[in-house]
């Protein structure tokens, strides 16, 4: 580990311990009982927040349920909407460092990551705005003389948006605005271990004017306060990013009720290394694919898919360049890489690493804990495994950890088939000179996002979402956007010209 680039604690003035309540109604609310959060970095206490249950789940839902039947923001215009996000998105811009400092210490990411996901989330809301301006239906006039028919798109209604810790400001801010650009009311779950950002943001949206009851925000865990969201017959829609396993469960339990469901999940994300490509570029994409958020990302490129000619040498760049990687004090604004969540995931990241190792895999670097001097024990070395195959859990399954796994092939659709043996689906690279070959690739690659010499660009314009075990509907984009509007039709008859079915005798 000497070899490594480590940077250990600074001084810091951390801020008062947080203190989150439930937003009901325009409200903030007290439970009985509370919950702690501790700094995965710090080792310390830093957010104390209520803890929902059934009752105050209930009333948060008829809240949002009584705000949509009303009209006062699912008929208000898209103009009037679009201020409001606006007003949001400004706000945030304004309170990027307070939201971003609480998110690093409640989560371990390196502050420079919290306060670009935190000030670019604004760009969502931007976007949002737009779409709330130019949403429309269609019209045939084609139907005859005598009939016109209008397609109209309407709110869903009331959304149950759960959401997970490892960007907490951002996910929240791929589904928020867009249900509320497009005339929904929402409740909001953020995850246990990191629910101070969502807080802060309600703050932002009372301050921005958004109506009573349009948002509301119960804190706790998934057993009372999730399920609850997922079940009730007021919910219109629930969508959830997370787990594949707990996506499954929403899935069953929202079926009850037949209500819509969007599921962003996992993924078990792959780039093929082909040997004509910048293999400079490509080895720096990868080293950033892997240990992006300390590799707790659905588009870590967890495994990569090197041409055989090239793979050893390829390997060879991405261990160099891995250990001038910083790890360490996420409160260090040159540290890349933080810490893991939780102690219990630590443990069940360095048991992936040992299984492929056992299996006959190569450890290359790294393989176990990280000490960082002066801060807690959540920190995980910089790890890549070569020697993987296809059957190994390590390639197969999500580590979601700062751990690269690393197949080879010789031809292009050997490389197609190691991409598509996975029962995920949600993003894929390839990196080549060569169009035909990046073209090839996307076209077969069974990914909901295809990147080509590049990884994890992303933008507002562009929907994302997987296929497969990855999840269903898309986020973000306008076909993120329709995700939260039902399509009805309107049928007019023009005058008085309908031949009547009952015939009167003679």
């Amino acid at each position: 580990m000497k070899d490594l680039t480590i940077n250990d604690a600074i001084a810091f003035d951390l801020p008062a311990v947080f203190e989150g309540r439930h937003l009901i109604a325009g409200e903030w609310v007290d439970s009985a009982e509370t919950f702690e959060r501790r700094s995965p970095s710090h080792d310390m206490v830093v957010s104390v927040s209520v803890k929902g249950d059934a009752a105050v789940t209930e009333r948060a839902i008829r809240a949002a349920r009584h705000a949509f039947d009303t009209g006062e923001w699912s008929r208000l215009s898209g103009k009037d909407r679009a201020t409001v996000l606006l007003k949001v998105a400004d706000l945030i811009e304004a309170n990027v460092d307070r939201i971003a400092l609480q998110e690093t210490l409640e989560s371990g990411k390196p502050i420079s990551q919290s306060r670009a996901e935190v000030g670019g989330a604004a760009d969502l809301w931007r976007y949002a705005a737009a779409l709330a301006r130019t949403m429309h239906g269609d019209s045939h006039n084609t139907l005859g003389d005598d009939m016109l028919g209008v397609v109209l798109k309407d709110p869903i209604g009331v959304v149950s948006i759960i959401t997970p810790w490892n960007f907490p400001f951002w996910i929240l801010s791929q589904k928020l605005p867009f249900a509320l650009a497009a005339g929904c009311t929402v409740v909001v779950k953020p995850s246990e271990m990191t629910p101070s950002s969502t807080v802060m943001l309600g703050e932002l949206l009372i301050e921005a004017g958004l109506p009573a009851g349009v948002c509301n925000i119960v804190l706790g865990y998934g057993a009372p306060v999730g399920s609850l969201m997922s079940t009730h017959d007021a919910v219109d829609m629930v969508t959830f990013t997370g787990s594949t396993a707990v996506g499954k469960l929403i899935t069953q339990a929202a079926s009850h009720t037949l209500k819509k469901v969007a599921l962003e999940l996992g993924g078990k994300n792959p780039q093929v290394i082909c040997p004509d490509a910048d293999l400079d570029s490509a080895a720096d994409a990868v080293t950033f694919g892997v240990y992006f958020n300390v590799g707790q990302c659905c588009n870590s490129s967890s495994r990569i898919i090197v041409h055989e000619d090239i793979a050893e040498a390829f390997v060879k760049r991405v261990v160099d360049l891995s250990r001038h990687v910083k790890f360490g004090d996420p409160l260090n604004p040159d540290t890349q890489v933080g810490a893991i969540v939780t102690p219990e995931h630590t443990a069940k990241i360095d048991a992936y690493v040992k299984a492929a190792v056992a299996d006959g895999a190569t450890l290359e670097l790294g393989g176990g804990a990280l000490p960082v001097g002066g801060l807690g024990a959540q920190f995980y070395q910089p790890t890549v495994i070569s020697n993987v195959t296809p059957d190994m859990a390590i390639a197969r399954e999500e580590v979601f950890g700062p751990v690269l796994a690393v197949l080879t092939y010789r031809t292009l659709d050997e490389a197609i088939a190691l991409t598509n043996d996975s029962e995920y689906g949600l993003s894929a690279g390839i990196w080549s000179e060569n169009v035909h070959t990046c073209l090839a690739f996307a076209r077969r690659a069974q990914a909901g996002t295809v990147w080509t010499n590049t990884w994890m660009d992303g933008y507002p314009e562009l929907a994302f979402g997987g296929v497969k075990q990855s999840g269903q509907g898309r986020e973000i984009g306008r076909y993120g956007f329709e995700e939260f509007l039902e399509v009805k039709s309107l049928v007019m008859r023009v005058g008085r010209s309908r031949t009547p079915w009952v015939q009167h005798g003679g």
